[in-house]
């Protein structure tokens, strides 16, 4: 293995501190005591947990020898996962016990505020630092401006009730902001928008006979990557497997085929495999339904009357033919998307032949556009041709999951609480209708908030807190976050691990539990047929000083409030979170969180139904096990029962005309006005369909001819890994990347005509900004286009993941490269689809 970047930072400074921040550690925590056994050798116990990783939430356990965490596993007790994880689980042990951990509360005392600046944190007690939240958060109250505080919550567990929603709303704020918009959002409208399922799927990967994967790397990203990493092998030998992708992938390369379609340009090439299936009566008649004589009348160009077609689990096929699809040929998509036209029609003929057991893998690559919604309809619609929605071998909306959830709040809520405020991020206005589940301005647009509160509109903010966030890191636009902090007075709360680049403008911070190893709570989630609850509970006792941020930092301000006459909180707190087996009330931080996670699992750990899932019988068996299992999904249950306006799935979209109008109506204008102040191009019906919109993109070709390709990372944790040596060291384990590089990846015929040499520096501009990047020849990419893997360029994470703690960079963040817009249907950060046009010369 080797190690270089600086002789890995002087042996880490002698695992040395960084001491504005407050860290610091002595000895190796891995390390056994003098005289001890070495850690191989010694007894040991393996404890259930969870990885948060991804959004998979695998069900994982820790080998823990004499208190410390050695060693890491799938939980074989899961369904889901069948015992595997991915490589993501095995950096937990990096993070728990990195030396650049926070380790105690500290507060800033430099008020000045920008990058670069000191913020000369000291370290203060938990006391002074709650004393300190409570006394700004009831100021505020006191003055009738509750709502001008915000809660901004990233990566999350199932307890995030208790401070997202709860303390949120009974403190009298609207503002509980969520992450979700910045990495998705987007992709769950294709599926909305036509099988009313505001949910990411999950796959048949047993049955399935065709898999098209479009838009990313299950392998590397996504939802139940343990699980395809198992199965991927046996989907190959059994079905055809089909990548979308620009770039090639991990899928791609082990897959039949490989689709390098040019970015933004999804929409032309589902539409033309739509025609051909079509036109050539490939639809999955049992399912779709047949013309009422059995001729077919989808012809080339020709419109076809509604009537002469008999539709069975769908709505409005023919009305898409002739709105959208009877002149969208294969020739016509060649043109846009850079897919030979016999490479389209030998696509939806091999899929058609595998029918209904199809796989339409919808991923963010082909979702995430500034017209991302209508792409995804389209690259989701070939489900219901297929017949694939709800059905073996295609894809399933996830199994029942046993559970409690929040409690109703109605009589914790003073008449601060009730006042109607509207939300900071502007969501229901008519530039962001952002319509989750089809109800406008019911989405988040998270990377709107430094416009917005810039702008004062609709008010001012004066105090936020975050959690497991970094939004100037995270979102597009990343500068306009840094501006925001600069230019504003807000009061900023950090509740984290480590410190990062929005911890550089905190004014309090709070070192949080590391989720896997440290923390009480709980997930949900679905895969391989399954639904699951999984634990995570500490299997180590906290390295430092540090408290669960969903639930005993929530439980402690509450007491504080209750010092300060506030007391709705706590009440809550306490009458609400009785001991579910013992009746007692929680007396401390400790006993509320556990009876928090006790609470909200019950039914799933106290089942007694075997068709209902497993059944555990008690809570410490539930801690052993670590995962409760559902019963095995049931397919086709959805059918005649979608949750769309005519209950089917619907190519015409009355769910979405139906959205529109009510958000039109809301606005006083029509819905082509929606469509135009949302820099869509449909207009009249074309807007209700799955349909082809040219990409968005910033930058002329003429002066940035080459498009940049954000892309993921399998080693990255929620993009939290980049402190850990191993991932440095492993990050070659994605295709075309070095180990201890952050490299940006171009076709060799392109570098060579720039005369940039593979290992060469170059110069890449867009029009956020111009930055310097190591080039790395890379024929998996297509020409024209770039690709950089996201989570690298840190000025403030560690001493492995910056150059120089928060003040410098090894590399530029992807962020600040790309542009901050929107797919404004449903409020999703826009980071694909052609957005980014670039510009690179040889430095």
């Amino acid at each position: 293995m080797r190690i270089s970047r600086r002789n890995f930072i002087k042996a880490s400074a002698a695992a040395g501190a960084i001491a504005a921040v407050g860290c610091g550690v002595s000895g190796n925590a891995l390390a056994p005591a003098k005289g001890e056994k070495k850690i191989g050798e010694a007894p040991g116990k393996w404890i259930s947990t969870s990885c948060q990783g991804c959004t998979t939430w695998d069900p994982i356990q820790i080998f823990v020898q004499d208190g410390r965490a050695v060693k890491v596993r799938g939980n074989s007790n899961s369904k889901s996962n069948e015992g595997t994880c991915c490589p993501r689980a095995h950096l937990i042990l990096q993070q728990v016990y990195d030396p650049d951990r926070v380790k105690v509360p500290m507060k800033r005392t430099n008020p000045k505020k920008g990058r670069g600046v000191d913020p000369k944190f000291v370290p203060i007690s938990w006391d002074e630092a709650l004393n300190t939240i409570a006394d700004k958060m009831m100021e505020l109250r006191n003055k009738g401006e509750a709502h001008k505080y915000m809660l901004n919550r990233g990566r999350y567990t199932h307890m995030n009730v208790l401070l997202y929603d709860a303390m949120t709303k009974i403190y009298g704020s609207p503002n509980n902001i969520s992450h979700s918009s910045i990495c998705a959002e987007a992709e769950k409208s294709g599926a909305f928008f036509t099988e009313g399922l505001w949910d990411y799927r999950d796959y048949d990967m047993i049955n399935t006979k065709f898999m098209l994967i479009w838009g990313l790397d299950p392998l590397s990203s996504n939802r139940q990557v343990p699980y395809t990493i198992k199965m991927f092998g046996e989907v190959l030998d059994r079905a055809k497997v089909v990548v979308v992708d620009p770039k090639m992938n991990g899928s791609s390369a082990k897959a039949h085929d490989w689709l390098p379609v040019l970015p933004g340009e999804d929409g032309a090439l589902a539409v033309a495999m739509a025609h051909v299936i079509l036109t050539e009566g490939l639809w999955y008649k049992d399912y779709v339904g047949d013309f009422t004589d059995g001729a077919n009348r989808f012809k080339k160009g020709e419109t076809v009357a509604e009537d002469a077609f008999k539709e069975i689990q769908t709505n409005g096929l023919v009305k898409w033919w002739n709105i959208e699809l009877k002149d969208k040929t294969p020739e016509w998509a060649e043109k846009l998307c850079g897919i030979p036209a016999s490479k389209i029609y030998q696509t939806a003929r091999d899929m058609a032949k595998a029918a209904p057991n199809v796989v339409v893998w919808l991923g963010p690559g082909a979702a995430m556009h500034v017209r991302g919604t209508y792409s995804a309809m389209a690259v989701h619609a070939l489900s219901g041709l297929m017949g694939s929605s709800d059905n073996i071998g295609g894809h399933m909306a996830g199994a029942k999951i046993l559970g409690n959830g929040l409690q109703k709040l109605d009589d914790y809520l003073d008449e601060t609480a009730k006042k109607k405020n509207k939300k900071i991020d502007q969501r229901g206005t008519l530039k962001f209708p952002a319509m989750a589940s089809g109800k406008p301005g019911s989405g988040v647009i998270t990377n709107n908030l430094p416009d917005a509160i810039m702008a004062k509109d609709p008010y001012d903010i004066k105090m936020g807190l975050g959690y497991m966030n970094n939004f100037p890191f995270s979102g597009t636009g990343a500068q306009r976050w840094e501006k925001m902090f600069t230019e504003n007075e807000i009061f900023y709360v950090h509740l984290t691990t480590h410190a990062s680049e929005l911890t550089m403008f905190a004014d309090i911070v709070l070192p949080a539990t590391q989720s896997a190893a440290e923390k009480w709570a709980y997930l949900k989630n679905k895969g391989g047929q399954f639904s699951y609850s999984t634990i995570l509970q500490p299997v180590i006792k906290p390295v430092w000083d540090c408290k669960d941020d969903e639930t005993e930092i929530p439980y402690l301000l509450a007491k504080k409030f209750a010092e300060r006459g506030f007391t709705k909180l706590l009440e809550f707190y306490t009458n609400e979170f009785r001991d579910v087996e013992t009746g007692k009330l929680p007396e401390n931080e400790k006993e509320f969180a556990v009876n928090a996670v006790k609470y909200y699992t019950q039914p799933a750990w106290a089942n007694t139904d075997p068709a209902q899932g497993d059944v555990i019988g008690s809570w410490e068996k539930f801690k052993e096990v670590g995962v409760w299992n559902s019963a095995p999904y049931k397919f086709k249950g959805r059918w005649g029962k979608y949750k769309t306006a005519t209950q089917k799935f619907e190519f015409y979209s009355e769910t979405l005309k139906k959205a529109l109008n009510e958000h039109a109506a809301n606005n006083k204008v029509d819905v082509d006005k929606v469509l135009e102040a949302c820099n869509y191009e449909a207009r009249g019906e074309k807007a209700f369909v799955p349909h082809y919109e040219s990409p968005f993109r910033y930058g002329s070709r003429e002066e940035y001819p080459f498009t940049f390709i954000d892309h993921k990372s399998r080693l990255n944790r929620e993009g939290r890994s980049a402190n850990c040596t191993w991932y440095m060291e492993f990050k070659k384990v994605d295709a075309g990347d070095a180990s201890w590089e952050d490299v940006l990846k171009m076709n060799p015929a392109d570098a060579q005509k720039l005369g940039i040499t593979d290992g060469g520096t170059a110069k890449i501009s867009s029009v956020s900004g111009t930055f310097l990047t190591k080039v790395r020849y890379w024929e998996g990419i297509r020409p024209g286009t770039v690709a950089k893997a996201y989570g690298q360029g840190h000025w403030a994470y560690g001493k492995v993941a910056s150059k120089k703690f928060g003040k410098e960079a090894y590399t530029f963040n992807n962020n600040e490269l790309i542009p901050a817009d929107y797919d404004r249907l449903t409020g999703a950060t826009a980071r694909n689809g052609g957005l980014c046009g670039v510009k690179i010369e040889k430095a």
